[in-house]
Formats: structure tokens, C-alpha cells, sequence
């Protein structure tokens, strides 16, 4: 990282969007500016940074917006090369890690919203079958991408903030229905990139609790 190089990120704390980035750039070793937004009330950078969509996370390198996160992800690999990769340099295994991450937002962040805040009939067995998809591809795997934490690690491992709301929504355990994938989760919430990324199960599950009670009745 160059001494003149400005890294800001448009950022949210309960977001697993902009956990993504919080992890990546520290994997990478990165300083960075969090500067935390109202997704309400949209401050006049974020509507200037993301004019688009409007929402976290956006990446500011150097003054030039990247917005999505996975995206922003293989942006940060391909502008820092000198650091730990994050994406592998074979290109099948590249491609691979893509579907992966691409998987993660498609397929098990759109089940579990099912699950939230009342669950849909056949919720909570769609979600377990999509978990144990990721499982298959995990096998005895340490990572999803072999041995080394990468892009589809990271897409998966900013939802475990969600995993314990999941279970409680669901009525079911991820430990009993997928044990080698939360093992994993135990062993990417151990990396310090995650630790200092990743809010806590718990506190997310209470601000969910917090925003129901908060919810008008119809």
C-alpha cells in the first residue's frame, strides 16, 4: 500500500456485505477509514459514492468508489498483490471460488431470509439442504478453497454472525446438521481478520429481537 493511498470504507456494522470488506482488506493487512452509515437517513456520500443501488459497502480507494461486495473483494486482491491472495492464481480454481461466492448470496442468504421474522413453510429443510451443498463442496477441506482462506471463505464466514439467528428461527442446530461446516465456521471465526470484523451472534440476534419489538403491529 502506497504512503499517499486513501482506503475508505462506506460501512455498516450489522451488515455481512460490509463485513466482506472489513475482512479482506485486513487479511490483505490494509489500513482503512470505517465511516459508518444510516441506511435511513443516507448521508450525501454514500448517494454520491453509490448513486446506484445507494446501500454498504463501498470501497473509496484513492477517492474512485467500488461498490458490491464481492466485487469490491477481487478488486482488493487484484490491487494488492503483494499480500496474502485471496482468490487462487489458477484460473479453474479462480472460476471456482467465483461460483462459490456467487452460491453464498444466490442460494443460502436467500433461504435464510425465508426463515426471518416469521418462517415460510419449508424454510428452514431449504436452507439445511443448501448448507449441506457447501458442506459437500467443504469435505475434509480445512477451507473451501483447499488450505488457503480465500474469497469463498469470506462470503460464507460474514453470515456466521447470522448462523445462531438462524438456528433459532429454524429450530434447528448447525452443529448436529453440518458439523464439518461449523467447524469451519469455529475455525474462520479464530482468523483475526474475522474476529475484528464479524459482530457477535448474539448481539446481532438481539438487534434483530430489538428491531421486531420495535415493529409496528398490523
Amino acid at each position: 500500500m502506497g504512503e499517499d493511498d486513501e482506503v475508505i470504507v462506506l460501512d455498516l456494522w450489522n451488515s455481512p456485505f460490509a463485513a466482506r470488506v472489513r475482512i479482506a482488506l485486513r487479511e490483505k493487512g490494509l489500513e482503512f477509514e470505517s465511516i459508518e452509515q444510516d441506511l435511513v437517513n443516507k448521508s450525501s456520500l454514500l448517494l454520491e459514492m453509490n448513486p446506484i443501488n445507494k446501500q454498504v459497502p463501498v470501497l473509496i480507494h484513492n477517492g474512485k468508489p467500488i461498490c458490491e461486495s464481492t466485487t469490491i473483494i477481487q478488486y482488493v486482491d487484484e490491487t494488492w498483490t503483494t499480500t496474502t491472495p485471496l482468490l487462487p492464481a489458477d484460473p479453474y480454481q479462480r472460476s471456482r471460488a467465483r461460483f462459490w461466492a456467487d452460491y453464498m448470496d444466490k442460494k443460502i442468504y436467500n433461504a435464510a431470509k425465508k426463515l426471518w421474522p416469521v418462517g415460510q413453510e419449508g424454510a428452514t429443510e431449504h436452507l439445511i439442504e443448501c448448507l449441506k451443498t457447501i458442506e459437500s463442496e467443504l469435505g475434509d477441506k480445512p477451507y473451501l478453497g483447499g488450505h488457503a482462506f480465500g474469497l469463498a471463505d469470506i462470503n460464507l464466514v460474514s453470515f456466521s454472525t447470522m448462523f445462531y439467528t438462524w438456528e433459532k428461527c429454524g429450530n434447528f442446530s448447525l452443529s448436529a446438521e453440518c458439523p464439518k461446516l461449523a467447524a469451519w465456521s469455529s475455525r474462520c471465526r479464530e482468523r483475526d481478520s474475522v474476529v475484528k470484523s464479524v459482530p457477535d451472534p448474539l448481539k446481532y440476534y438481539d438487534f434483530l429481537m430489538n428491531l421486531l419489538e420495535k415493529k409496528p403491529s398490523n
